[in-house]
């Protein structure tokens, strides 16, 4: 018992037997007010405490997971070639005479590239047709005796095998010479000049090289188990539209065609070659050059939830579910794919599932809350304002 308070009972208790001192007694009933003022205060607190903490239930924001049909881009490394990309050589040897193209340069088919001095070979033709003619004299000649019976036929013979042999001469020196002109076999672009005017080449050396990009192939690579979902998922029509982005992040204007996959997989890294076409009507790409294949895949029926009803705990996916009794229950979730702002759930949820979406560090398991459930229509778009 207070001191106070003691001495208080003290006091009344000999009020009839001793005169008071009035202003003792004032001190003591002074610090007895306040005790009393001290205590009510202490009780009627704790007392507020204790009715607040029953009271006090967080109100949160809750959703449910939504079905619909999806797409997720999945991305692949690429490597860009033209269509047709060859070697300009030369066909004979001498010294290059005139180069009438240049670096970079678009030429048509059939377009002067390269001329090798011809002077060698027009003499070798001049030789050869004037055999040739010689040839010719001989085989007459010998066809007018063969017509009188003067030669026997197979003298008529061995002059035409000779004037055929002259002639055919006439047509390998006209090849030759004609090797000495190197025009474009089709059109597109030239790469570097690996020679210069009045440089002796040998036969068969590198000029330049030629890339028909008007249209390109776009090789890429793809894992065995996505490989599979691709064939599944197509039935069999290996011709789905994909898109190519850029070395510079943006995506190519043109739509581009799987056309083949490679027969084999690459044993040591588990991939398979696809190959897709690109028609480039601006010559904006070039062969040799990189950039990602944009192909989608799609889900059919996927349980969509928000990415921010997530959290992770050791790699890990959870979310809050909340129980028809309000209390909090933390669920590990198994994740198919991401989309912008959304995840597709393979396992742990369910259509009417009650999810947390927002203070998910504000709350633990075990816990009670009031909740505030918005539709996922709604939820999402918000999500889809707050890209914008």
């Amino acid at each position: 018992m207070s001191p106070v308070f003691c001495e208080l009972i003290a006091m009344t208790d000999s009020c009839n037997q001793a005169p008071i001192n009035l202003k003792r007694h004032k001190t003591m009933f002074t610090k007895a007010s306040l005790a009393v003022g001290v205590i009510a205060i202490i009780l009627s607190g704790c007392q507020k405490t204790e009715t607040d903490a029953e009271k006090e239930i967080l109100k949160v924001e809750a959703t449910t997971p939504f079905r619909e049909d999806a797409a997720v881009t999945k991305e692949y490394v690429c490597q860009i070639h033209a269509i047709r990309h060859i070697e300009i050589r030369a066909l004979e040897r001498g010294y290059l005479q005139n180069i009438f193209v240049d670096e970079g340069q678009f030429v048509n088919k059939g377009q002067a590239m390269f001329k090798i001095m011809p002077n060698v070979y027009q003499a070798e033709l001049l030789k050869a047709k004037a055999e040739a003619n010689t040839m010719n004299i001989e085989y007459l000649n010998t066809k007018g005796l063969a017509d009188k019976n003067i030669v026997s036929a197979n003298e008529l013979a061995l002059a035409k095998a000779k004037l055929d042999k002259a002639e055919a001469e006439v047509k390998m020196a006209d090849t030759h010479l004609g090797f000495t002109d190197i025009n474009a076999p089709f059109s597109g672009i030239m790469d570097h000049l690996n020679a210069r005017i009045g440089s002796l080449v040998d036969e068969g050396a590198l000029l330049t090289t030629l890339s028909d990009i008007g249209t390109l192939w776009v090789y890429f690579n793809v894992p065995e188990a996505e490989y599979l979902d691709y064939k599944q998922q197509n039935n069999g029509d290996e011709h789905a539209k994909v898109q190519l982005r850029m070395a510079n992040g943006k995506v190519f204007d043109q739509t581009g065609v799987i056309e083949t996959i490679e027969a084999d997989f690459d044993n040591t890294a588990g991939n398979i070659e696809f190959r897709a076409a690109f028609p480039n009507p601006d010559k904006v790409l070039r062969h040799g050059e990189t950039g990602s294949i944009l192909m989608k895949k799609p889900y059919k029926n996927a349980l969509i939830i928000p990415q921010k009803a997530t959290f992770e705990i050791l790699d890990k996916t959870y979310v809050y579910v909340i129980g028809n009794d309000g209390t909090l229950e933390q669920r590990l979730i198994s994740i198919e794919a991401e989309i912008p702002h959304l995840f597709i759930v393979k396992d742990g949820l369910k259509e009417g599932d009650k999810i947390l979406i927002d203070g998910l560090r504000k709350v633990r398991a075990g816990q009670k809350v009031e909740a505030d459930f918005k539709p996922p229509e709604k939820v999402r778009a918000e999500l889809e304002l707050y890209t914008e």
